[in-house]
């Protein structure tokens, strides 16, 4: 029973590892997407994708990807579509694929390899902002813009059949 716990401790480890070092979860606990909570909502998070692994047996990983993805967008108002989600998944179906067959060495160096990455965090930094001419530049811009629209809208230009628009009106 001692090994079995053990074995599924270090299961519970390979998800953390999987799951904060996911550069789409660090954003969002970083920039408080899921509240002043976000970091309970992430180790949160490494206990449900086990316990999910635990209650299904087979999985797919269209599987796991939409069921993180919906653990995401509920608790962290994230939607995913950067292209990483099918390999954090794929690390996921991995990870529980090794400790089931008792790959536990090799489960523990993916752990490793994964440990020694995560002090390489995601970061997002603000555009650069614009100087008082280039805010002056733009205004001005708007400005031609706003009197050319008022132009346009008294007399449309004719629908964009290539690109597939079609101008509905209002009848008179």
């Amino acid at each position: 029973m001692a090994a079995s716990a053990a074995s599924r401790e270090l299961l519970t480890e390979a998800v953390r590892a999987v799951l904060h070092t996911w550069p789409v979860l660090q954003i969002a606990v970083d920039n408080g997407f899921g509240g002043v909570y976000g970091q309970q909502k992430a180790d949160w998070m490494v206990g449900v994708v086990q316990q999910y692994f635990h209650d299904n047996a087979d999985l797919q990983q269209c599987e796991v990807e939409d069921f993180i993805a919906e653990l995401m967008d509920q608790e962290f108002d994230t939607v995913v579509d950067d292209g990483s989600l099918p390999e954090v998944c794929d690390s996921l179906l991995q990870a529980f694929s090794q400790w089931q067959q008792g790959a536990l060495q090799q489960l523990q160096h993916s752990i490793s390899s994964l440990t020694q990455n995560k002090s390489q965090r995601a970061k997002v930094t603000a555009p650069p902002t614009h100087s008082d001419e280039d805010s002056n530049d733009e205004t001005q811009v708007m400005e031609c813009e706003s009197s050319s629209s008022s132009v346009s809208s008294r007399d449309p230009p004719p629908p964009d059949e290539e690109a597939g628009w079609t101008v509905v009106r209002k009848k008179k």
